[in-house]
């Protein structure tokens, strides 16, 4: 609806310069936003493509997938007040660091060769119009059923494989294992200062290795803090969902290789700052959280606001599918991705493996 419906001159009044006021905005609509992961990245680019400035993209998405409704309702049942309250002053932080980070390293030509990409890639109709007429005309909506479904096709396989490898994770890597990644075992031997570095600089790595994004990897923080992980290394891994190796993959699409490998390494320098700022002033404060809340079921099924809300959207999603046909049938429309078709067999094969396994896990868990 961003691509669709917002007039390039609409947005970049508010998103379009790197000062306080564009980052403050950003922060603001990142966190009314309240997206996924992979939605973060898909209304990132989208407002990237209307004329808003690099620096407030990634402060959209680090607002949109940290300062959230709903991720805060999740960390303040699973973890508490305190994780609460360092998650809502650790994502504002992690904003700050990361608007200065890139505003000193800012690599204008790839941002510039970026941008073409994202122009080049996006279908979108001209940017002189009236958002009021098209919001109400078929034509308008048949523009958001055909950017839906193209985001769709960008991205599908990415999650896929990335929440399929995140149940493996869930389900074989033990609480042991963790607690040794963490240096759990020596914290009677080394300084405590000296372990809350490493487990902010190893967080980072562990969460892209779950392939857990969004508000998915809160339940997975309560095991590390249930084990004795560093409030530092526990932060850090909650504000790492951006980092999956699927996410990544996405930037790549969007931007391109060597820009998505600096906005991680905007990203890593951003979070292990930020978790080891948290770690020192709640540590000044007396109010380092504890928490010894264990979970005994990851995921359970219930008849809430979310199963209602995915219906709906179910909905929504099959009518937008239905228009992209619909308008398909009538004229043609550019073929998008063309140039990735031959560096996708890999990922292909990895699909249909995928697929096969959870096919066999459903099936086995109804019928064995």
């Amino acid at each position: 609806m961003i691509q669709s419906f917002v007039p390039k001159k609409k947005l970049t009044k508010y998103m379009g310069e790197a000062n306080l006021k564009s980052i403050s905005l950003s922060t603001i609509f990142g966190g009314a936003s309240s997206s996924c992961s992979f939605a973060a990245l898909a209304a990132a680019r989208a407002l990237f493509h209307k004329g808003a400035h690099f620096i407030t993209i990634v402060a959209f998405m680090f607002a949109s997938t940290n300062l959230v409704i709903e991720l805060g309702i999740l960390i303040l049942i699973f973890l508490g007040w305190e994780f609460l309250a360092a998650e809502i002053i650790g994502g504002l932080v992690l904003i700050a660091i990361s608007s200065i980070l890139i505003k000193i390293t800012y690599p204008d030509s790839l941002i510039k060769a970026a941008r073409k990409k994202v122009e080049s890639d996006t279908d979108l109709a001209e940017e002189d119009f009236d958002w009021k007429e098209r919001i109400s005309s078929k034509e308008g909506w048949n523009l958001v059923a055909k950017n839906f479904v193209m985001e769709w096709k960008m991205v599908w396989q990415e999650i896929l494989i990335g929440f399929t490898i995140a149940g493996f994770v869930a389900v074989f890597v033990s609480d042991d294992i963790w607690a040794k990644i963490f240096l759990m075992d020596y914290t009677n031997s080394l300084p405590s200062w000296l372990i809350a570095i490493e487990n902010a600089l190893v967080a980072p790595f562990v969460a892209a290795l779950t392939f857990i994004g969004s508000m998915g990897n809160i339940p997975l923080a309560t095991v590390l803090n249930a084990n004795g992980v560093f409030f530092a290394g526990i932060m850090g891994f909650i504000y790492s969902d951006l980092m999956v190796p699927p996410l990544v993959a996405v930037n790549a699409k969007y931007y391109g290789k060597k820009v998505a490998f600096y906005i991680a390494g905007i990203m890593y320098l951003s979070i292990v700052l930020t978790a080891l700022i948290l770690n020192g002033l709640f540590s000044v404060s007396g109010i380092v959280p504890e928490s010894n809340k264990v979970i005994t079921q990851l995921t359970q099924f219930k008849l809430d606001y979310t199963f209602w809300m995915n219906l709906f959207f179910i909905v929504l999603a099959g009518g937008l599918v239905y228009l992209y046909k619909d308008q398909r049938e009538n004229h043609k429309s550019r073929n998008h991705g063309t140039d990735d078709e031959e560096k996708l067999d890999i990922k292909g094969l990895f699909t249909k493996v995928f697929i096969i396994v959870l096919v066999g896990g459903l099936f086995s868990y109804i019928f064995v």
